[in-house]
């Protein structure tokens, strides 16, 4: 096994990082570019060993960066984020290789977003704090202890702004890290083990191991020393990791799946309404919070219709690595024959293509839109994850509640409309983590993300991220009983 390859011109160390070191080991899986099917290289294909040895330096490692100064842990995110902007167009440029996702968008968006990340909850560290309130005279103080290490489960749709998104809270509450990408994109989680080694992170402060199947898996976190799980993928893995993480009563956070609505009323600007629902083929559809519902109301149902297939197949689907491409290829074969399956059932079962319904080129989906499609069907109960939607119609509000909140998730949910009432009516009766109104994600790091029902346990972000990666306490002293110390 070669220790490097490289990926568009970037070395890139395919092994291991734990405990401030590079680690090989014995079995290796290849990582394919969805591009074009080239093999990237082989990579360190982590077991039980190499899991157990991450944890064993993240316990190591905890009393000192526990103990390590606020300010000094911030210190050391924002270099780490010096980092991220200095080798950003590396970042860019390895991701789109990896996972397919256009090299624009990592440049303008993913990647200075992964920066902020960094920088944000150095920030929210500095001035995380609760005034002290008083009972009875008494006064209760509220502070955030780190928790110990933590292991933090990733996907491949956006691998290393996901990754961050929890990384970065967790080093900046003071405890460690065990990051285990997803096996279809682990090329930038090893990049950042470098960053972050240069940034003056200590050793075994953040690990990095590759691999999958359960072995990995159930070792991370099934183990003793772990004192928090974040995962961030399909609720099937989500209900493995819980029975695991249950033995010890390892706190979880689980971002899960969606099946999000996107309700547009008679009132609505329809031009916006068409451009947010072309909007969620964004990353080939391959994104949680995409509203890949489309509710119209019965009177404009028809126009909206019309300008939408006018706009998406004017869509140019293409090398991720080309400007002026709108869709990339699909991360990997089993997810193409999967969204592929979803589709033909559907048309078997008398859903009608609008758009799309079909693979494209390669390792391409068409861009689809199915219609004529019952509210107890596969296609519209199922997390497709990728550029499929679905449209139905609805004659009054409560009815379009009604549909949006008839699935068994609750990720996100999109309401556009003229009518500032309905929207607050409405959106007061939607069952989801997130509603955008008139738009859509908007994301801000100081607001809590997370989903109801099968879309997830917990929120992250802000205070909240530091009320999940900490143990909060409440100090209670009483107003006498001090002896004189002068």
């Amino acid at each position: 096994m070669t220790d490097k390859i490289i990926v568009a011109g970037v070395p890139v160390d395919t092994r291991h990082w734990i405990g401030g070191e590079r680690v090989a080991s014995a079995d290796t899986f290849t990582d394919v570019s969805p591009i074009d099917g080239s093999v990237l290289g082989e990579i360190a294909r982590g077991t039980a060993t190499e899991a157990a040895a991450a944890v064993a330096a993240a316990r190591a490692a905890f009393p000192a960066w526990a103990a390590t100064s606020r300010a000094e842990r911030a210190r050391v995110l924002h270099a780490v984020a010096d980092g991220v902007e200095k080798r950003l167009e590396d970042l860019a440029q390895v991701e789109t290789a990896d996972n397919g996702a256009l090299l624009r968008s990592h440049r303008r968006g993913v990647m200075p977003r992964v920066a902020h990340n960094f920088r944000f909850f150095a920030d929210w560290l500095l001035k995380l704090d609760h005034e002290d309130f008083e009972t009875r005279g008494h006064t209760n103080h509220v502070s955030w202890d780190p928790a110990g290490p933590c292991v933090l489960i990733t996907p491949w749709n956006a691998p290393l702004m996901l990754a961050t998104w929890k990384v970065a809270p967790a080093l900046a509450a003071g405890n460690t890290v065990v990051l285990k990408p997803a096996e279809w994109s682990p090329l930038t989680a090893s990049l950042l083990a470098d960053i972050a080694a240069e940034a003056g992170l200590p050793a075994g402060v953040l690990n990095v191991v590759q691999g999958y199947g359960s072995e990995i898996g159930d070792t991370l976190t099934s183990h003793p020393d772990v004192r928090r799980i974040s995962f961030t993928g399909s609720v099937p893995t989500a209900r493995r990791i819980a029975a695991s993480a249950a033995a010890h009563l390892t706190p979880l956070s689980l971002e899960l799946g969606g099946k999000s609505p996107l309700l547009v009323f008679a009132d609505a600007d329809l031009d916006l309404a068409v451009d947010l629902a072309v909007e969620q083929y964004d990353n080939a559809g391959q994104v949680c919070l995409a509203a890949t519902r489309l509710l119209v109301e019965e009177p404009v149902a028809e126009e909206f219709t019309r300008r939408f297939v006018q706009k998406a197949t004017a869509l140019r689907q293409g090398d991720p690595r080309d400007e002026d491409t709108d869709i990339g290829p699909t991360v990997h074969p089993r997810q193409l024959e999967k969204i592929d399956g979803f589709v033909r059932r559907a048309l078997a079962a008398g859903a009608r293509a609008v758009v799309g319904g079909h693979l494209a080129d390669g390792r391409y989906y068409a861009p689809t839109l199915l219609t004529d499609v019952a509210q107890d069907a596969e296609i519209v109960q199922e997390e497709v994850f990728g550029p499929v939607l679905t449209l139905q119609t609805f004659r009054t509000e409560e009815e379009a509640v009604r549909l949006a909140n008839d699935t068994r998730f609750g990720l996100a949910a999109t309401v556009v409309t003229g009518d500032p009432g309905r929207a607050s009516r409405v959106t007061a009766r939607l069952v989801a983590g997130t509603v955008w109104v008139n738009c859509f994600f908007v994301r801000d790091l100081q607001a809590p993300f997370g989903g109801a029902r099968q879309s997830g346990v917990g929120r992250e972000g802000g205070t909240w991220s530091f009320d999940f990666y900490c143990d909060v306490k409440n100090t209670v002293t009483a107003p006498k009983g001090w002896k004189d110390h002068g």
